[in-house]
């Protein structure tokens, strides 16, 4: 390895992260001057690798950037998610096999998805929900297997929603290959209903767990081919632009009759859950500033409209945002307002602890006091 072009990497990127010297290694754990000797390649010969995915993880760029010969933008619980992975790699549940038995009836089995849907999008029970799904997955996997003609359609139809709810679970709980198997199966039960409405849903949800495994070209690409299997048109040669493609969203929120169900399987769609992706977008790509200009753009109204999971979703990525653009202070009042709204998506969620972490080590002005208990309620260490 080059120690002096990594350097250089280090030093560009630091810079496109709005990080001072002092700031980059207060979040690596070193002083102002081992960065200084870092950047300059003089730190050591060969930087040990474990430095090196350190400060990877640090400014949010896969550590083969930090090694490349250019400086280019990159393309880019525990016992609940152990039980849920256990269930999913049960042979009956794999082979969708069922013992010799009643199946719980369709409208019972729909009930049941569609309560435990609620229960997530109001945020009041994601780890307890977490403990629920092997159940709920066995109950319409048997009713899958079972039932024949229209009931068996309809159990197809709540056994993809099953699947999709474990794929959102498992992608907030930090555990994108379980978040990927289970929208691999939702996909495969959602093309056995034949409804194309629960087969897009189902390829939503996987592409946003592609995303998470760190494949988002995949998820791009499946998500485009099944909009042209559904609609009957051929793919794109090349994938349009994410903005383009949340323009295309904006335009068919706003076709919506005003009176319209904007929460149809569970999506929460409207124009402002639109602004809410735009809003992630720009945190993805380490545009803060842009973000946060997009979320303060949005009405109290607007955003009350939104389910809770989606509001504390909202404002957690506004604490990114203001993080990115270097207005930490600013971003503790959103993380408190977040654990208000849904306690779980900030006390439970491995994403929101790497902030909070990120913050007390930054520091955070006059936010410092609320910060540090909001780090105890974390569980995070002192």
């Amino acid at each position: 390895m080059d120690s002096r072009r990594i350097g250089e990497n280090i030093a560009c990127w630091r810079g496109r992260r709005r990080l001072t010297q002092t700031a980059f290694g207060a979040l690596m754990g070193k002083s102002k001057r081992w960065v200084q000797d870092l950047e300059a390649g003089s730190r050591q010969a060969d930087p040990r690798l474990s430095v090196l995915e350190a400060a990877a993880r640090v400014l949010s760029v896969p550590l083969a950037v930090l090694l490349s010969d250019t400086v280019d933008e990159p393309g880019d619980q525990a016992d609940e998610m152990e039980a849920i992975r256990a269930v999913l790699h049960r042979h009956d549940i794999v082979t969708g096999t069922a013992p010799d038995a009643d199946p719980l009836d369709v409208e019972t089995l729909r009930r049941s998805v569609h309560h435990a849907w609620r229960l997530f999008q109001s945020s009041a029970a994601f780890t307890s929900l977490g403990g629920r799904m092997p159940g709920l997955l066995t109950d319409a996997t048997q009713a899958a297997a079972l039932h024949e003609g229209d009931d068996q359609l309809a159990a197809y139809r709540a056994l993809s929603m099953s699947l999709q709810l474990t794929e959102a679970l498992a992608v907030k709980a930090g555990a994108p290959e379980v978040a990927a198997l289970a929208g691999h199966r939702a996909v495969l039960a959602a093309e056995r209903s034949g409804d194309p409405v629960i087969q897009a849903s189902a390829a939503r949800h996987l592409a946003d767990a592609l995303t998470a495994d760190g494949q988002p070209h995949a998820a791009a690409a499946f998500a485009q081919a099944t909009a042209a299997t559904l609609t009957d048109r051929h793919a794109p040669a090349a994938a349009r632009a994410v903005p383009d493609l949340l323009d295309q969203a904006d335009e068919h929120a706003a076709q919506l009759p005003v009176d319209a169900d904007g929460n149809a399987l569970f999506t929460a769609f409207s124009s402002t859950n639109v602004a809410l992706y735009r809003v992630a977008t720009h945190v993805k790509l380490y545009e803060g500033a842009a973000g946060a200009a997009v979320a303060q753009a949005l009405t109290a109204d607007e955003r009350a409209a939104l389910p809770r999971e989606r509001r504390a979703h909202l404002l957690t990525d506004l604490a990114h945002a203001y993080t990115q653009a270097g207005q930490r202070e600013k971003a503790v009042d959103p993380l408190l307002d977040a654990e208000r709204e849904a306690p779980e998506e900030v006390l439970g969620r491995p994403r929101t602890h790497q902030l909070v972490q990120d913050l007390r080590l930054l520091g955070a002005g006059s936010g410092e006091g609320r910060l540090r208990a909001l780090a105890e309620r974390c569980g995070l260490p002192a």
